[in-house]
């Protein structure tokens, strides 16, 4: 008797747990507005339409060009190229996309994060400083991370912490990183603190930043 009720209770207990482990899809894209009149707007899903499996083709899971340097001739000196779901359409769904980033001598991939994605990085070629920051610790903190790179390291920078890579070398460097979505996203700090449209109250930039307000004012014109 005893035998049965302990099994009727992990029975339930099984029953709870699988019942906590539901949850909602990630998301693949910044935002996903419902609507209740689908008929009369466009219809966006998280992600993309799914083609009829039976019309794929080997096409879907493919593209070529990353053996082809990135122009790195722009202000930060690096490049990216991404392959996600806009370029294989066969990710879709599949969570995980790739990117080849080149880096001039000296060139930065500036500070910045990925809100749907982990990124896993290995250095094919030169030497890069690289790092991630912490979120708001208890006690107001953030820790930096960080490691210099050579040829054939690996380096992962977790989920939605802002991290960089850095080019110490006076030659190129190459890094391809894997991300765990098929559409990470990305958002460049200084661009989307300074640059965003519309700008961002100065007074709220002076406020959080603790600087002259003319520096505002000079580094929103600069983005």
């Amino acid at each position: 008797m005893k035998a049965a009720h302990f099994f009727s209770f992990t029975l339930a207990i099984l029953g709870l747990a699988t019942i906590a482990s539901a949850y909602d899809p990630s998301p693949l894209q910044d935002f996903c507005v419902a609507t209740n009149d689908p008929n009369n707007a466009p219809v966006f899903v998280n992600g993309k339409f799914c083609k009829d499996p039976k019309l794929a083709t080997a096409e879907d899971f493919f593209t070529s060009g990353l053996n082809i340097p990135g122009n790195t001739k722009n202000k930060v000196g690096s490049n990216v190229t991404t392959v996600n779901v806009d370029r294989i359409p066969g990710l879709n769904t599949l969570g995980i996309s790739l990117v080849r980033i080149d880096y001039a001598p000296y060139g930065l991939n500036p500070p910045h994060t990925h809100p749907r994605g982990t990124e896993i990085l290995v250095v094919v070629e030169g030497t890069l400083s690289v790092g991630f920051v912490t979120s708001n610790q208890q006690d107001g903190s953030n820790k930096l991370f960080t490691k210099v790179l050579n040829k054939g390291d690996v380096f992962v920078f977790p989920i939605g912490l802002i991290h960089f890579q850095f080019n110490t070398g006076h030659t190129p460097a190459v890094a391809f990183a894997g991300l765990s979505s098929q559409n990470a996203g990305v958002i460049t700090i200084a661009n989307a603190v300074f640059g965003s449209t519309p700008p961002i109250n100065a007074d709220v930039l002076t406020k959080a930043f603790q600087v002259d307000k003319n520096l505002i004012n000079y580094l929103q014109k600069k983005f």
